[in-house]
């Protein structure tokens, strides 16, 4: 893999541990491994033409970044000429600026539970609303992510010192 992007015009850098290729300082592809497969992480991936039907969303609350996996050399090999049209198109993604639309946070699910205690508890609701979106979004994915009531009702106690504290939900 590595060899493959670095015969591209992208630059190789070390980022989260992780080779990070990029170009003119903007993050195109990532490489990294798992346990059980390594992968080729497209940045933007969800704007790439998938021919191959190869890109997949790590998780189902990714909104831009795609991968490709493999769970072996051979799949690499075999797969060349794919992943270099992929990797060209993720490149021309990039030089044309092309941004992915993100969903607001409005249009994340409010479990009711949560919704209750924003509307009983006005400090609550002035300091979730003082968030970055972005931790908005993190403990809405969190609380919604429980399957039972009970347990929504308990994250969303266990997280109301931190809301208040104006701190995400992974900060400390």
């Amino acid at each position: 893999m590595r060899d493959i992007l670095l015969d591209s015009p992208l630059s190789e850098e070390f980022k989260w541990g992780k080779p990070c290729y990029s170009l003119d300082g903007k993050n195109v592809v990532l490489m990294h491994g798992f346990k059980e497969y390594c992968a080729l992480l497209f940045m933007k991936g969800a704007l790439l033409s998938d021919t191959e039907g190869v890109l997949v969303a790590q998780t189902e609350n990714v909104q831009s970044a795609r991968q490709i996996r493999f769970r072996s050399a051979r799949e690499i090999e075999e797969m060349e000429s794919i992943l270099k049209a992929y990797v060209n198109n993720a490149i021309k993604v990039e030089k044309a600026g092309l941004e992915v639309a993100f969903k607001k946070t409005e249009e994340f699910n409010m479990p009711a539970e949560f919704q209750s205690r924003l509307d009983d508890d006005p400090a609550l609701k002035d300091a979730f609303e003082a968030l970055t979106p972005g931790r908005q979004r993190g403990y809405l994915l969190h609380f919604s992510a429980a399957k039972q009531s009970r347990t929504r009702e308990s994250r969303i106690e266990k997280c109301i010192p931190k809301i208040l504290d104006g701190v995400g939900l992974n900060d400390r």
